[in-house]
């Protein structure tokens, strides 16, 4: 029975996530996605960890992402992304290389890691010096600014949380308080580290605040995956994704009200 006059579902492009245990952040992933591509998430197992760097070389061993990577063949994705900083950055450069290798060779596809993606990113806007936020506990947080320096990069301001667990409840407020708090000098970047962190609505508020690029894990995640296919991401007003932005920023109105104050020092 011939049905074209139906319609039918669009052609669909794969990208695979492997993404941590704890991962609640999967509605947000999507929002930087192209109707032409579906996300195909997968976790690892479960360890009874709190977030530090114990965790993070936990959910990065090369078995646990074989073993995630292998779950997502029978899909067939063209890119399989590691969504998780800590993770990827914990072995410094040398550690993240091995990890898109072995990756890639578990499920013959190209593949990124959300700490390779930032570097992407950094180069990309041309950045040198960057601020950080993180959720981080300060030996975490410690780690991400020596990976950031490895790369060549100058940490010129961080601010971190101390949170060990439920990272993906922190409110937008508490974010937008902490990156004023880490662009206290100047800086050509701002980097929001952990998927777990909620960060999509706050970048176009953030940028317009403290007229600099502002990026996110999450967001360089997807960015560098879509890449892969040949593929914009949707981040309208981000100025990683969307050019129009760089060249002056636009105060959009967050939701739950929590509508920031342009030219805050």
């Amino acid at each position: 029975m011939d049905v074209s006059f139906l319609g039918g579902p669009r052609p669909q492009r794969g990208v695979g996530v492997v993404a941590p245990f704890d991962f609640a952040l999967d509605r947000e992933l999507w929002r930087w996605v192209p109707d032409e591509v579906s996300l195909h998430l997968t976790r690892t197992p479960y360890v009874p960890v709190e977030v530090s760097l114990d965790l993070a070389r936990l959910v990065s061993e090369h078995e646990t992402l074989d073993d995630a990577v292998r779950t997502l063949t029978a899909i067939s994705p063209e890119v399989v992304a590691y969504a998780c900083t800590s993770g990827s950055f914990v072995g410094g450069i040398p550690g993240e290389r091995a990890m898109c290798a072995a990756m890639t060779r578990a499920g013959a596809v190209p593949s990124v890691t959300t700490s390779g993606a930032l570097l992407e990113a950094l180069a990309a806007l041309g950045a040198r010096r960057v601020a950080l936020v993180t959720p981080y506990t300060v030996s975490v947080t410690r780690a991400l600014e020596e990976y950031v320096a490895e790369a060549g990069a100058k940490v010129t301001g961080c601010a971190y949380m101390g949170l060990t667990r439920h990272i993906w409840k922190v409110p937008y407020r508490d974010v937008v308080a902490m990156a004023h708090k880490a662009v206290r000098r100047s800086a050509d970047v701002l980097f929001i580290s952990c998927t777990n962190l909620p960060t999509y609505d706050v970048i176009p508020q953030l940028e317009a605040e403290l007229r600099i690029p502002v990026i996110s894990a999450n967001q360089v995640t997807m960015w560098a995956a879509l890449a892969r296919l040949g593929t914009r991401a949707v981040g309208p007003y981000q100025a990683l994704i969307d050019p129009a932005a760089r060249s002056g920023p636009v105060l959009p109105e967050l939701p739950d009200g929590e509508q920031q104050q342009e030219g805050r020092p």
